[in-house]
């Protein structure tokens, strides 16, 4: 079981997209795969067609220790992937939990002490707020790596360079393990000469940790949400939908290369 973390503390860089349709897309290609929605806003609940009304456990439930990851997730449309839906509540669990010793370790200890979890799912995905808080602490405390979405426009490094050392300081506290799993550059239009700059830079910053694949700003794929499905289901042959397919091959490739070294 891998667990990867997808977290940019910037909104609007197709953090929540990114996460639905590579959960999609994993799970498409063979995997079997779990969502965790830690964001109180739940976007990516609604993405998979989670109606809030039907949301009668959540992530919040997890956090708190009311219920175990596996008695938490619900199938979605899309076979072989679950979710653990996001509620409301968690705007509220910082504060429930901020005087535990243990309050950036809920998430870590829900998932590791839930044999279910490793024996029903390949890959654990966990969509975070756009902040870097508690929830978002959590969930890197938990996860092997971290992705990055990270949207081609000029303000791009700047937030960046803050998760980045976020990360370097949950690797030194409290997960040694923590590793960035990679870089994915969203939003592009190739029409834009300032998108492919940003590109170019970034690349010339991160080389390698930067994913091949580039997720296109395309129509469909921001449509596909108001229908409660993820956009490789609702337009498979969209630009969009292939990216994304192309970007879960290549988290594939990189992780048997993980494991072979």
């Amino acid at each position: 079981m891998r667990i990867i973390t997808i977290a940019n503390q910037k909104g609007g860089v197709g953090k929540t997209t990114t996460a639905i349709n590579l959960a999609t897309a994993l799970s498409a290609i063979g995997e079997r795969v779990l969502l965790v929605d830690l964001d109180p806003q739940g976007n990516a609940s609604t993405g998979l067609g989670i109606d809030r009304r039907d949301r009668r456990s959540s992530s919040y439930d997890v956090v708190t220790g009311a219920l175990t990851v596996s008695a938490a997730a619900v199938d979605t449309v899309v076979p072989d992937l679950a979710i653990v839906a996001s509620t409301l509540d968690l705007l509220g669990v910082e504060m429930e939990i901020a005087g535990a010793p243990d309050r950036v370790l809920r998430l870590r200890k829900a998932l590791r002490s839930d044999r279910a979890v490793a024996e029903r799912w390949t890959y654990v995905l966990i969509d975070c707020p756009p902040s870097l808080n508690l929830l978002t602490l959590n969930s890197m405390a938990a996860a092997d790596s971290v992705l990055v979405p990270l949207q081609c426009e000029f303000f791009a490094l700047e937030g960046l360079s803050q998760l980045l050392e976020t990360v370097d300081e949950v690797r030194r506290t409290i997960n040694p393990a923590l590793a960035i799993q990679g870089i994915v550059m969203t939003m592009y239009d190739g029409r834009n000469n300032l998108a492919n700059q940003v590109v170019d830079d970034v690349r010339a910053h991160l080389g390698d940790k930067v994913y091949r694949t580039i997720i296109p700003r395309n129509v469909r794929v921001s449509e596909a949400p108001s229908y409660g499905k993820p956009a490789i289901l609702y337009d498979l042959k969209c630009s969009g939908s292939q990216a994304y397919l192309q970007l879960a091959s290549e988290v594939i490739r990189q992780e048997r290369k993980l494991r072979a070294a």
